[in-house]
């Protein structure tokens, strides 16, 4: 989300959305970037949050959170209160509302076995629901919706930075990840490179339990005939690209590779191609989604 306020004004941006959609990573993130974050607060106070306008004092940007735990938490009335701050000449207020499905929410709750706020004593579908009924006008109002519903946590921390990075000039930064497909492809991924053409370590006994980070997966993949091929030409292409990329003001680009598991082959090629971009003077950050998952004869399937 571009910043096109004016340099005097404040950024204020408004965090809200149902129970285990992100709220609290999309903060966190926030506050790497460098935006002082509070949840849970009430919004009835914001006025006082802010204080009058002081042309004199430093302007941070606020990221405040809140949902339907916060305490008088009405929509209707949060929504004629931000309306009425937004007037301010010395504020740029934006609201961002984060969305998931009601199914995936549901395996959230499950699998961590947390209670939802609103389903204390039913069930957490019926709880979901409530929630949902009462956040739609601030959905409706909301200035950007973010469905996190198919986002690993990592998918939700690059898609806030990719829209609240400071956006003074600066390089475009580059993302180079590795995953398994067997568990989902990353959803935030500009260009994906399938590389279970090639002959799959796992089925070495004394490669199974090691990773593309390890010197012997590295050297089972080169060797095999269509690895320096495919990888050079994987590496012409995108480095071809990134210039144009950057140069539509693209701030964020994700490279990934994958293979069955994605503990291998996905691994090491996603480390060759960080080392030729270092060499053509790009400093790529380097994710491992399942580095650490388990090896399984089950998921990478028959020999």
């Amino acid at each position: 989300m571009a910043d096109d306020s004016p340099p005097d004004r404040q950024r204020i941006l408004l965090v809200t959305g149902l129970s285990g959609a992100g709220k609290t990573t999309a903060l966190r993130v926030l506050e790497d970037l460098g935006w002082e974050a509070i949840d849970n607060f009430p919004i009835r106070l914001l006025g006082r949050l802010i204080g009058p306008p002081n042309p004199d004092a430093p302007h941070p940007p606020l990221a405040i959170g809140f949902d339907s735990r916060t305490r008088g938490f009405v929509p209707h009335d949060i929504i004629g209160k931000v309306k009425d701050i937004a007037k301010r000449p010395d504020l740029t207020v934006t609201t961002l509302f984060l969305d998931c499905n009601s199914s995936e929410l549901e395996r959230r709750y499950n699998e961590t076995r947390r209670r939802h706020p609103m389903a204390v004593d039913r069930p957490v579908r019926i709880g979901i629901q409530a929630e949902r009924e009462l956040l739609e006008p601030l959905r409706r109002w909301a200035d950007a919706v973010v469905d996190t519903s198919s986002f690993s946590s990592n998918d939700l921390q690059q898609a806030v930075r990719a829209q609240f990075v400071d956006t003074a000039p600066q390089e475009m930064a580059v993302i180079v990840s590795s995953f398994g497909f067997a568990r989902g492809t990353p959803p935030l991924a500009d260009l994906v490179f399938d590389m279970r053409f090639l002959d799959n370590p796992h089925w070495i006994p004394a490669l199974r339990e090691q990773t593309g980070l390890d010197a012997a997966v590295g050297e089972h993949i080169e060797r095999d005939d269509s690895f320096a091929p495919v990888f050079g030409q994987i590496r012409d292409l995108v480095l071809t690209l990134l210039p144009r990329y950057e140069a539509q003001g693209k701030s964020y680009v994700n490279v990934a590779f994958g293979c069955t598991g994605g503990r291998h082959r996905s691994v090491y090629a996603a480390q060759r191609f960080a080392q030729a971009l270092r060499q053509a003077g790009f400093s790529p950050t380097v994710i491992h989604r399942n580095l650490g998952s388990r090896a399984a004869d089950e998921i990478e399937g028959p020999q």
